[in-house]
C-alpha cells in the first residue's frame, strides 16, 4: 500500500482526496521546511510538496520515492537531476492557478499607474492636495510587453485588452515551437520590445541570469513600469532600485524577490511609488483549492496508472 508523504499545510479539499482514498496511507506534515519533513522521507513512496525545497541528501533518503508532487507549477526549489538520476517522477499541476496570478499582475498594473500608494498615504495623512501633482496615469493606449505568454501571460492579455492598451509579448520558446493563436503579436528582439513598452509584466521562468539586468534597463525608454510576479532574481533588484532612484523606472510592482521573506532593510522598501505583495499572486483561497486537489490527484492517479504525461515535467518514463 503506498504512503503519501504531504510536506506543507495542504487544503482542507486536498486531504480529503487522500484521506477518502481506500488503498493509501498519508502522513502530513503542517510546517513549511526541508528539515521538517526529511525525517518522514524513507518511509513515502509518493511525497506532495508545497513550496520548501527538495534537495539530492533528501533524495538520497526517500528509498521507496516514486512521485513528487508539486503543489503549484514551479519547480526552481527542487533538484530535478537527482530525482531523474533516480527514475523519479515529478508532476505539476497544470492551470490550477494561473488566473490568480495574471489577476495579481493585472492589479499592480493599475496600482502602479495610478499611484495607489502615494494615494492611500494622501488621504490618510495628507496632503489631500497631492491630487493635483496629477501623477496617476492613464492606460488607455499605452504599450504592454509581456515577457513570457504562457498561460499566465495570455491570461493577462486577455485581462488588460479590456483597458484599451496595445498589447505585444515576447517568449523565445514559443519563438521557437509556434506562436499561440489570439492576436497578440510577438516581439523575437527582447532589446527592441523592451524599448517599445510603457509597462513591463514578468511571467516567464527563471534562467541562470537575471532576464531583466543592467542592459536590458538601458534599452527600456524612460518612465517605465516593471511588474514581476513571476520569480524572484528574474529582475536584477540592485537595477531595479538604482533605475527607480533615476527616475528611468517611474513604479514597480513585486510579488516576488530574490530573498523571501524580504529583509527587513531592503532598498526596495523606500519607494512609495512600488507596491510590494508578500508572493502572493497565486496564493488565492480558489487556488489553493485547485492546487491542493490538482495535486493530490496527481498523486492517486500515479498510482492507478492514469497520470496525464503533460503533467509529468522531468525526463522519466512513467507507466500507464
Amino acid at each position: 500500500m503506498p504512503h503519501v508523504l504531504v510536506a506543507g499545510k495542504l487544503h482542507q479539499f486536498g486531504r480529503d482526496i487522500l484521506d477518502a482514498a481506500p488503498d493509501i496511507t498519508t502522513t502530513y506534515i503542517d510546517e513549511i521546511s526541508e528539515d521538517s519533513y526529511t525525517p518522514h522521507i524513507a518511509g513515502a513512496d509518493a511525497l506532495l510538496i508545497r513550496t520548501q525545497a527538495l534537495t539530492s541528501p533528501t533524495i538520497d533518503r526517500a528509498d521507496r520515492l516514486k512521485i513528487v508532487s508539486r503543489h503549484g507549477v514551479g519547480y526552481d526549489a527542487v533538484d530535478v537531476a537527482a530525482l531523474n538520476a533516480r527514475g523519479i517522477a515529478l508532476a505539476v499541476c497544470g492551470d490550477a492557478n494561473s488566473t490568480s496570478v495574471a489577476e495579481h499582475a493585472c492589479m499592480l498594473i493599475l496600482a502602479a499607474f495610478k499611484r495607489a500608494l502615494r494615494a492611500d498615504v494622501a488621504v490618510r495623512r495628507g496632503p489631500w492636495g497631492w491630487r493635483n501633482q496629477l501623477e496617476s496615469q492613464d492606460i488607455r493606449g499605452r504599450n504592454l510587453l509581456i515577457l513570457g505568454f504562457g498561460r499566465i501571460g495570455q491570461h493577462t492579455a486577455t485581462m488588460m485588452s479590456g483597458f484599451g492598451m496595445n498589447i505585444r509579448a515576447h517568449d523565445p520558446y514559443l519563438h521557437r515551437h509556434g506562436w499561440p493563436d489570439g492576436g497578440i503579436p510577438a516581439f523575437e528582439d527582447l532589446g527592441e520590445a523592451l524599448g517599445w513598452a510603457d509597462v513591463i509584466t514578468v511571467s516567464a521562468p527563471k534562467g541562470d541570469r537575471p532576464l531583466i539586468g543592467a542592459a536590458e534597463f538601458e534599452a527600456m525608454k524612460p518612465g517605465v513600469v516593471i511588474v514581476n510576479t513571476a520569480r524572484g532574481g528574474i529582475v536584477d533588484e540592485r537595477e531595479l532600485a538604482k533605475h527607480l532612484k533615476s527616475g528611468k523606472v517611474s513604479a514597480a510592482g513585486l510579488d516576488v524577490f530574490e530573498a523571501e521573506p524580504l529583509p527587513a532593510i531592503h532598498p526596495l522598501k523606500g519607494f512609495d511609488q512600488v507596491i510590494l505583495s508578500p508572493h502572493i499572486a497565486g496564493v488565492t483561497e480558489g487556488a489553493a483549492e485547485r492546487m491542493a486537489v490538482a495535486s493530490a490527484q496527481n498523486v492517486l492517479d500515479f498510482f492507478a496508472g492514469k497520470l496525464d504525461p503533460a503533467l509529468i515535467v522531468n525526463h522519466v518514463q512513467i507507466a500507464q
